[in-house]
């Protein structure tokens, strides 16, 4: 066991930029700093990539009308992020990362589970993001004449995996000065490209879609929920942690859920306008997100384009590594946070070299596999998570998150087999045709009255509401007096609090 860095992060000068040494340990009262306004930054700048109009394409693509859609993206936008709001307030009550006050729910070993299933789907995510961002320079530079073939998708992939590695080793106080400038850059650079594209828009051609079918609606609102919200609710108290203790809990969650959803509203309801003017459009942007985009530009604005389209992607991959570092230390590797990321960022390399090199397969249908197929865990972990903070009345006890014979036990079993069996239900109320391997699932369809892996509500996706539904209700019901006697003990008075375990 090590005891944590309780002091500054070692590096620079003071004010210069340090290498952050915290970890997975709580944050001493002397590091805390700030107002729940400045998580508006890292949220922001985190979701104003332009990657949100292509989901308007994506929306628009389950057969569903422009109001449908514009309800859609407003509750499944909203409603996810102010999960993510939920889960921040953690971070301020206890000061450590999600997936360490995650042990409070489902135990000090047991949530190891938990964190690798939090591991993957960061390093899945920034993966996506740095294969956009090449991808979108490449395309960006064969349009200007410049390039674009596989020299210049190197080039981009060493720039842009560089940028996000930094950020993700050096840590908190790079990311969050790198998140300031690229909500202002990407901000007005994207309120330009919107300008710029407005005629683009046939308003008659989009309010001629015909309305969609029930599990159409419901399908969409899964894959916005997942691709917004629930694809960040693993990590949302990571920036809230360096919060001091006095600070507002209503200002954490409604800064959170603001910070987080501006952007993406406005980005999402305009890409709907444009895929539902333009059939051409929406169909090119399943193969090429971002780079598709460009099409409808004129050529001068063909750089600052590259530039708000990489920074908005580069915004989000950034907080991706810095958590998917912190829940590979959770997993009990033996190793330092800065370490964890860059490994991590090495495995980011891998697989976006794999995906912009190597796979042929159309990028839309392997993003939406990926989504739902860990969308699943991850809503039940989110259901159980948000259930133990609302029944939850006091601060976390600091020295029991590491202490397996503590108040929050070591492998408890009911919270377990709640994540559990609301995966395995989740799974079998959700189908996935972009790969053979994950065919198996949407094993319930048929037993439930659904119609089968080929009904009408084989693509609804429900698995992802019911995990999410299920595990919060069980936690509500099961652990209320689990909880109750855990805030009923003294406090443990531990003064080394541990960054791992044996």
């Amino acid at each position: 066991m090590t005891a944590p860095a309780s002091g500054p992060s070692a590096g620079a000068e003071p004010g210069g930029l340090r290498i952050e040494t915290h970890g997975i340990d709580v944050i001493g009262d002397a590091d805390r700093k700030g107002a729940p306004r400045d998580l508006f930054w890292p949220w922001f700048a985190a979701n104003v990539s332009v990657l949100g109009i292509s989901y308007g394409a994506w929306v628009l693509g389950f057969g569903i009308s422009f109001a449908q859609a514009s309800v859609v993206v407003v509750l499944g936008i909203v409603f996810s992020f102010l999960l993510c709001g939920v889960v921040a307030l953690a971070g301020k009550r206890g000061s450590a990362p999600t997936m360490t006050l995650s042990r409070a729910a489902l135990g000090v070993r047991g949530n190891r589970a938990a964190s690798v299933l939090s591991w993957l789907l960061t390093v899945g995510w920034e993966t996506v993001l740095t294969t956009l961002a090449t991808l979108a320079t490449a395309t960006v530079l064969g349009r200007l004449g410049w390039g674009g073939g596989t020299t210049t998708k190197v080039v981009a992939l060493v720039v842009v995996a560089a940028l996000i590695i930094a950020g993700g080793v050096i840590g908190f106080d790079l990311i969050m000065r790198m998140q300031t400038v690229i909500t202002v850059v990407t901000g007005v650079l994207t309120l330009g490209y919107i300008l710029l594209t407005l005629d683009h828009i046939d308003l008659d051609a989009v309010t001629a879609l015909p309305a969609g079918s029930a599990p159409a609606f419901l399908g969409a609102l899964v894959f916005t929920m997942t691709g917004f919200g629930l694809g960040w609710v693993n990590m949302a108290a990571d920036y809230s942690r360096y919060l001091p203790r006095h600070t507002s809990g209503a200002g954490v969650v409604a800064w959170t859920t603001v910070g987080a959803s501006v952007a993406p509203l406005v980005l999402v309801v305009f890409g709907l306008l444009l895929a539902g003017s333009d059939a051409d459009l929406s169909a090119a942007i399943s193969a090429d997100p971002i780079g598709a985009l460009t099409t409808i530009l004129p050529t001068w604005f063909l750089v600052p384009f590259a530039i708000v389209a990489v920074l908005g992607l580069v915004g989000g991959a950034v907080l991706d590594i810095y958590s998917s570092g912190l829940a590979l230390v959770s997993t009990g590797l033996p190793i330092t946070r800065p370490v964890a990321a860059g490994i991590d960022g090495a495995i980011m390399t891998l697989g976006t070299v794999f995906l912009v090199f190597i796979s042929d397969d159309a990028f839309f249908f392997t993003f939406q596999g990926f989504l739902i197929t860990l969308g699943v865990p991850v809503a039940a972990w989110a259901g159980i998570m948000i259930a133990d903070i609302v029944l939850r009345h006091a601060d976390y006890d600091e020295g029991d998150l590491f202490r397996p014979e503590g108040r929050y036990g070591d492998v408890p079993a009911v919270p377990l087999v709640i994540l559990l069996l609301s995966t395995v239900i989740g799974w079998g109320l959700v189908t996935n045709t972009s790969a053979s391997w994950l065919q198996w699932q949407g094993y319930l369809l048929e037993a439930v009255g659904l119609g089968g892996r080929d009904g009408s509500w084989a693509f609804a996706n429900l698995g992802v509401l019911v995990a999410l539904a299920l595990a919060f209700l069980a936690t509500l019901v099961l652990r209320r007096g689990a909880v109750r006697r855990q805030e009923g003990l003294p406090a443990s008075h531990v003064e080394l609090v541990v960054t791992d375990l044996p």
